[in-house]
């Protein structure tokens, strides 16, 4: 019986599920908040999860996008729960759930649309075409990722090769 207790004690003090969240996932409690997160995020990502405590598709995607946001913390989240800010989310579109918006900085929101944890693929594509570095022509290099091909350091230039 003791056990059973411990156990039943412990599970009132976990939060809920849509109470967990990792460093950069951050709960959204107005339409103030929102803009405000907005506005500081810079040109950071931006990944907006509208969601509803009651909903069984929310709940079960929940972890996937804990574990998306821990493996991207460049990225910035929030968490707009429905039923807290239904004005806000009318004024969004947002008539399903899960619902996510995309933003960046000044090129305000890229892409928005309902996913589910079947449709997860989704998310990462989308995390994958906007999470690049802006003015970029490419990967940056460094110069252990840069090789010379040994016929033109030892035949055409030597002095350059070895100076560079």
């Amino acid at each position: 019986m003791q056990v059973q207790a411990t156990v039943a004690e412990r599970d009132k003090d976990q939060p809920k599920w849509w109470e967990r969240s990792v460093p950069n996932m951050v709960d959204i409690h107005s339409t103030q908040e929102f803009l405000s997160a907005l506005g500081q995020a810079g040109d950071r990502l931006v990944i907006v999860e509208f969601y509803g405590t009651w909903c069984a598709s929310c709940r079960a995607l929940f972890p996937k996008l804990c574990r998306t946001a821990e493996d991207h913390p460049e990225i910035l989240f929030l968490k707009v729960n429905f039923d807290e800010n239904k004005p806000m989310c009318k004024s969004m579109n947002v008539k399903v759930l899960p619902y996510f918006h995309f933003y960046r900085g000044s090129e305000g929101q890229l892409e928005s649309f309902s996913c589910s944890l079947a449709k997860f693929q989704k998310l990462k594509d989308a995390i994958a075409l906007h999470n690049t570095a802006r003015c970029s022509i490419g990967p940056a290099k460094g110069v252990g990722d840069l090789t010379l091909e040994p016929s033109s350091a030892s035949k055409d230039k030597p002095s350059e090769s070895a100076s560079s």
